[in-house]
């Protein structure tokens, strides 16, 4: 067969498998369809289906098709995360800043703390850390993993709940835009290449004059052009990241952070989102599955991945409860807003891929976080719905 053709087959199966499963399973309740293409993308990887038959695997993703995937993957995660950055709305988290600052703070400092010390944990033994990273790199990379709230699938399971419009979804996204620049922030000071930080600043500098002529540039162009000229705004902000050695993935960020969400038709946005997430995203989700590795024994994948849920999980719970003692929230106003704001998914994925890339973290560290991130998502909507069926009058509470 040629190489379009195998493409074609690889398309076919990243498209059917994960719709059947969540159609014909009913799974939508605790696993949404992206999370269950994020599970397939798993299965479809070397350690399973590639186990399973290994000729089959190897004919379906040879070299040319993984290349084809993989070019196709990284615009697609790219416009995501650019469409994460201008949904930032951080004049609502200045508004309230003193309640947004103190719970975002605990929210993501407690669970950082925790999954720093189970990744010194994972030290101990061989295997875990990259080739290329220095000790700080790794534990503090592995932390931020832990503390990461994925902005984007928490606005759909916000959605999913019906409470996405009401106070205290509006709180929620505040707390959670701000946790969203803390971690780009770390992953950028994770990044700095010492042998190439000038190139590094340089890039920066750049970013700062040129992002202000492009905001001038996007004030004049009607709406119509905004999305068109933010295409190319982003590639090029991509490309002067990775140039830099900082990843191009923290260029999409910033290209879309730059950007005001009032610029663009709410509607439209969520629907560009959805169509990203419909037709490119699920390459993305399957050529992350194929990164996955189980090379230390399957056993230990999966206690890491506990070990790193655990720290994820109680981190998160425990910085919302503080925050609540210390806000004088209502009780269990806490737990409910830490189990939401631990929903990982597609940004600590996006997070650990960069890491991967950079040698920062291994393969079995990566499918172990990856794992976490699965789970700690799939919990969320089973966990919250009974809590706020209890608590309505929860909802309405605006701080």
């Amino acid at each position: 067969m040629s190489t379009t053709e195998v493409f074609l087959i690889a398309m076919i199966l990243i498209f059917t498998i994960p719709y059947l499963i969540w159609r014909v399973g009913k799974t939508d309740y605790y696993a949404p369809l992206v999370v269950v293409q994020i599970i397939t993308g798993i299965l479809l990887g070397p350690g399973i289906l590639g186990a399973a038959f290994p000729d089959y695997y190897t004919f379906v993703f040879n070299p040319s098709v993984i290349q084809s995937l993989n070019g196709i993957a990284w615009w697609a995660v790219m416009v995501f995360v650019c469409i994460a950055g201008i949904e930032l709305d951080l004049r609502q988290a200045w508004k309230h800043r003193s309640e947004s600052v103190v719970t975002a703070g605990l929210a993501l400092g407690t669970p950082l703390l925790f999954g720093c010390m189970a990744a010194a944990g994972l030290l101990m033994y061989d295997g875990w850390m990259g080739p290329t990273a220095m000790t700080w790199q790794f534990v503090l990379g592995v932390g931020m993993a832990c503390a990461v709230t994925a902005l984007p699938i928490l606005i759909l399971l916000m959605e999913k709940l019906e409470i996405l419009r009401q106070p205290i979804g509006q709180r929620i996204l505040r707390y959670a835009s701000l946790d969203d620049i803390a971690i780009w922030g770390v992953l950028a000071l994770i990044l700095v290449d010492w042998q190439r930080v000038g190139k590094q600043a340089g890039f920066l500098l750049a970013f700062a004059i040129a992002g202000y002529l492009f905001r001038k540039l996007m004030v004049w162009l009607p709406e119509k052009d905004r999305w068109y000229v933010g295409l190319i705004w982003l590639a090029v902000c991509g490309f002067g990241a990775d140039w830099s050695g900082l990843h191009f993935m923290v260029g999409a960020f910033l290209a879309g952070a730059i950007m005001d969400g009032d610029w663009f038709d709410q509607k439209q946005m969520d629907m560009l989102r959805h169509h990203v997430l419909l037709v490119v995203m699920p390459v993305f989700f399957l050529s992350t599955g194929l990164r996955t590795n189980w090379a230390v024994g399957g056993a230990a994948v999966f206690i890491a991945a506990g070990v790193l849920l655990f720290a994820s999980v109680s981190g998160k719970l425990l910085g919302t409860h503080i925050a609540g003692k210390v806000l004088k929230w209502e009780p269990g106003e806490g737990s409910i807003i830490g189990w939401l704001l631990q929903t990982k998914a597609l940004i600590m994925i996006i997070f650990v891929n960069v890491l991967l890339d950079k040698g920062i973290i291994s393969n079995e560290t990566f499918t172990a976080l990856l794992l976490m991130a699965v789970a700690s998502t799939m919990l969320t909507v089973p966990v919250v719905s009974p809590k706020l069926e209890r608590m309505k009058e929860i909802i309405f509470r605006s701080k």
